[in-house]
């Protein structure tokens, strides 16, 4: 028999996962890369101020590990995460209002791990997932890549609308509602203590969990603190709460944790060792020592001082910036202020003539899992100073004017 042949031709590569084509890229990302020449003030991240990072602490924490303790802080570690780090979270949280130990929780590569585990452990495709809009753009992007139906609850002036989210939930059977309900990405708004109680007594009358990140609350430089969600009766066997490091050491370490009742905690802890088996070691290990012998609520403190200066640079000065009709809030802690433009106004078309003005915002759009508010626009305030801030709202000013 003749030998076979294969003829001279190259078949293509099978197609990418649905779950890949349909989820697209974040637009403040894209964003970020088109404003990162240094003449331009951008409002558009959410980048913590980095002149504010304890660089010198942290230094001091990551030398201590890798001297005293180098074989350990080098090694493979386990999924769970460090126990002195755990323990450590464990007493804050504590000391926050809701007892925890620390089996109770898992470190994460970040909160924004946090919630992909949480999605793997939970959704099937199809299932419903409810969120705020708007909703913090990386939520989307995680509930689309598992398949889930993402169905939008209203929000006012004071976050999530509880009626609504009671009869959306007992019309779609929802398996999971996200929520950040302390100063959100991208509105600012806070949840006041009714509203959490009515979501946690919503969430145990239709049977769902709920996600609650919290990200943003050690950043209140005004008003009293309120309980997490997870506090609330109702809540307790139900939630999950993200926290991060992020916003109060510094985004570079990619640390975050999951608090979680035990069975979701341990099909999470499943789900991260097939992701990354477990988070970075020596990170783990220096916040560990950062949080043994620094003062984290005294640098909290200095770093709550200059965001409420900020905050007021921003928030005092849009009168001037944006057009007469427009409307914006003013958080009492976070990064954030969401502000309306007039009618007619489209603040994603505008965009490239305000980045022309070396200055930048984030379009609201993109944040809405439901009909998107064209005139709406997310501000950071805490990149730069409050004389930055001033040049970046003339700037705008100016921009806008002219269109």
């Amino acid at each position: 028999m003749p030998h076979a042949t294969f003829a001279d031709t190259t078949a293509p590569v099978p197609p990418l996962a649905a779950r890949a084509a349909r989820t697209g890229s974040s637009p403040v990302r894209d964003i970020l890369a088109l404003t990162a020449r240094p003449q331009v003030i951008s409002f558009a991240g959410g980048l913590p101020a980095p002149e504010l990072f304890d660089a010198a602490g942290m230094a001091a924490a990551f030398q201590h590990v890798l001297t005293e303790a180098p074989r350990r802080a080098l090694q493979y570690s386990t999924s769970e995460g460090d126990p002195a780090l755990r323990a450590a979270v464990a007493a804050r949280s504590t000391a926050r209002g809701l007892p925890t130990a620390a089996d109770d929780l898992l470190v994460t590569t970040g909160s924004q791990q946090g919630l992909s585990l949480l999605a793997t452990a939970l959704l099937e495709p199809g299932d419903v997932v409810l969120v705020e809009d708007p909703c913090y753009l990386a939520a989307l992007q995680i509930f689309s890549l598992a398949g889930a139906r993402v169905v939008p609850v209203p929000t006012d002036d004071e976050g999530l609308d509880p009626a609504a989210l009671d009869e959306i939930a007992a019309r779609e059977r929802p398996k999971l509602l996200y929520v950040v309900p302390t100063f959100q990405n991208p509105t600012g708004r806070t949840l006041s203590a009714e509203r959490r109680a009515a979501v946690a007594k919503i969430a145990a009358r239709r049977g769902l969990w709920i996600a609650e990140d919290d990200p943003y609350g050690e950043l209140r430089f005004e008003g009293e603190p309120v309980p997490w969600i997870a506090s609330f009766p109702g809540a307790e066997d139900r939630t999950a709460l993200l926290g991060s490091f992020s916003k109060v050491m510094a985004p570079g370490l990619r640390l975050g944790s999951l608090r979680a009742p035990a069975a979701l905690r341990r099909a999470c802890v499943i789900a991260k060792q097939a992701a990354d088996l477990h988070t970075s070691t020596v990170d783990q290990a220096a916040a560990a020592r950062y949080l043994a012998v620094a003062d984290l609520n005294a640098h909290l403190d200095r770093v709550r001082g200059a965001y409420r200066e900020r905050r007021n640079a921003l928030v005092d000065g849009l009168a001037t910036a944006l057009p007469e009709g427009s409307r914006w809030n003013r958080p009492s802690g976070g990064m954030f202020v969401w502000a309306t433009l007039p009618e007619g106004y489209d603040a994603t078309a505008l965009l490239p003539e305000v980045v022309r003005h070396d200055v930048a915002y984030v379009p609201g759009a993109p944040f809405f899992a439901g009909p998107p508010d064209a005139t709406a626009v997310r501000l950071s305030f805490v990149t730069h100073s409050p004389a930055e801030i001033r040049e970046g709202l003339a700037r705008l000013g100016t921009a806008l004017g002219s269109h």
